[in-house]
């Protein structure tokens, strides 16, 4: 019996292999029909905009000034630029604990098991089966049946192996399977540009609650000159040297600048919240550190990549093109469906009423078959889908050119955006001197009689006004430094999201 069960063994091996060589060999004499993919041209302009692009940004309000450096790669941890120790390990808490990275890394994976299991396509199926069968005949059968026949019940044991192999003869699986490895790559760009993404956002809501609480700090020093402002007023008031209506004024403008307090604190406490939440934590069981603007240190060195590199590095560029190559695949799958299709099969087993006869030569059964198929008519559907499927192609081609344009504008846009935040540091900063000189000469004038209150309160508006145009310009600087880096791409290209596709 083990004799017997071991040439079963190998007559099954041996319909297989030969099963495989002949799809293979029908395979390799077949050819992919369909388009083969080839990458669109990078853009062969050495520039973001009209004019030249510009190689310092000049120092404003005497902080230390910018340079742009061409082809400069980009550092992994560019937030790191910043030296903001609070905010690199802010950035390190964000990159372990996101759910938004872990879906996609795991939506990843699930599309490079989509891979594997088209690839499976290419080997021949081989599946076992075995069943028992037990039958006794009706009451008729018996009455009719001849005679010495065997009217009782009766049992059938078998065992086998069937082997199937469909050759990809006009490469339609092969499209398939290009088609998903297509779209395996733009689920790794996506999980790229969730990285990016993720990073970004942390850095703009760090510089956001610093912006923020240089703001707030601005508005309690205007409240707490008001207060004294106000005192003073009702100093000379109680004794007969300043109108009723002085006081008023006084009062109402402190009860002005309060009301700015509000709202900034409101949207400080919406900043500390989004960064808990791109942090994976929820704003009860995490908020983040306290931020301050003068700790931030401005990134002098700026890289800058060509344009023909940017098309090759900003994840949702790459996206696009994945989605390209997947609509191009597509193409090439619609068209195989308009030939015919060959499928091999062969099965191997045994039959015997006994478990102790199952195994003898003399019971075993095999079969061997070729089947071709191939469509004649289908109502034109066939043909539509592959016409169908080149029209899709050409919608995502000129997506893709969309994305890349945009791309490009939004270097272009960040760049002009650093040229104007210097010259808008140094116009606040000089605002800002301006504002306090004339603030110290009104508040000597009031004080010695020589001016009435409602100069003091126009000379501290203007100078509350140019503290927090100076706070806001000195983060917008920061912003757009942080928009520079992510719009080419963040190296995420350094990291290990590089080689998640395999």
């Amino acid at each position: 019996m083990e004799h017997s069960k071991r040439s079963i063994s190998k007559r099954i091996l041996s319909l297989g292999l030969a099963l495989g060589i002949a799809g293979a060999a029908a395979a390799l004499d077949g050819c992919a029909v369909g388009p083969d993919f080839v990458r669109p041209a990078p853009p062969k302009e050495d520039r973001y905009t009209a004019g030249p692009t510009p190689v310092q940004i000049a120092p404003a309000g005497g902080a230390a000034g910018q340079e742009i450096h061409l082809g400069q790669e980009i550092a992994a941890q560019w937030w790191t630029l910043f030296n903001v120790p609070a905010l690199d390990g802010v950035l390190k808490e964000a990159l372990e604990k996101s759910p938004t990275l872990a879906a996609a890394r795991a939506t990843l994976a699930a599309n490079l098991e989509a891979v594997t299991a088209a690839r499976g396509g290419f080997f021949p199926q081989l599946d076992a089966s075995a069943g028992f069968t037990r039958q006794k005949p009706s009451a008729f059968s018996q009455q009719n049946s001849f005679p010495g026949a065997n009217t009782q019940s009766t049992d059938l044991y078998s065992l086998g192996a069937t082997v199937s192999y469909a050759p990809d003869v006009f490469g339609g699986l092969r499209r398939k399977v290009e088609q998903q490895q297509s779209l395996a790559e733009y689920q790794r760009d996506e999980l790229a540009a969730a990285y990016l993404s993720l990073t970004g956002n942390s850095v703009t809501q760090a510089v956001t609650i610093a912006s923020l609480r240089a703001q707030i700090q601005a508005t309690e020093d205007v409240i707490a000159d008001d207060e004294q402002n106000l005192a003073l007023v009702r100093l000379k008031y109680e004794a007969g040297k300043a109108a009723r209506t002085d006081v008023l004024t006084a009062e109402t403008q402190l009860a002005s600048d309060r009301t700015g307090l509000p709202p900034l604190r409101q949207q400080l406490s919406a900043a500390r919240h989004a960064l808990s939440i791109l942090s994976g934590r929820g704003p009860g069981e995490w908020s983040p550190p306290d931020f301050d603007l003068n700790a931030f240190r401005l990134p002098h060195d700026l890289p800058l990549t060509l344009p023909a590199e940017l098309v090759r590095r900003r994840p949702d560029i790459l996206a696009a093109e994945a989605q390209l190559h997947a609509s191009s695949a597509a193409i090439g799958v619609a068209a195989a469906q308009l030939y015919p299709a060959l499928t091999l099969s062969g099965s191997l087993g045994q039959e015997a009423p006994g478990i102790d006869t199952l195994f003898k030569e003399i019971n075993q059964f095999w079969s061997l078959a070729a089947n071709l198929s191939g469509p004649l008519f289908h109502g034109g559907s066939l043909r539509a889908q592959k016409r169908a499927a080149v029209d899709t192609y050409h919608a995502t081609l000129a997506t893709y050119e969309q994305t890349v344009l945009q791309g490009l504008q939004q270097v272009a846009d960040t760049l002009q955006a650093l040229q104007h935040d210097a010259q808008l540091m140094a116009a606040a900063a000089q605002l800002l001197q301006t504002a306090n000189d004339s603030l110290a000469l009104q508040r000597l004038s009031y004080q010695s009689g020589k001016s009435d209150i409602l100069q003091l309160i126009i000379a501290e508006r203007a100078y509350q006004e140019a503290r927090l145009t100076y706070a806001r310009a000195g983060a917008q600087q920061l912003l757009d430094t942080t928009q520079l880096f992510v719009a080419l791409g963040g190296g995420w290209w350094q990291t290990e999201i590089a080689h998640a596709s395999g």
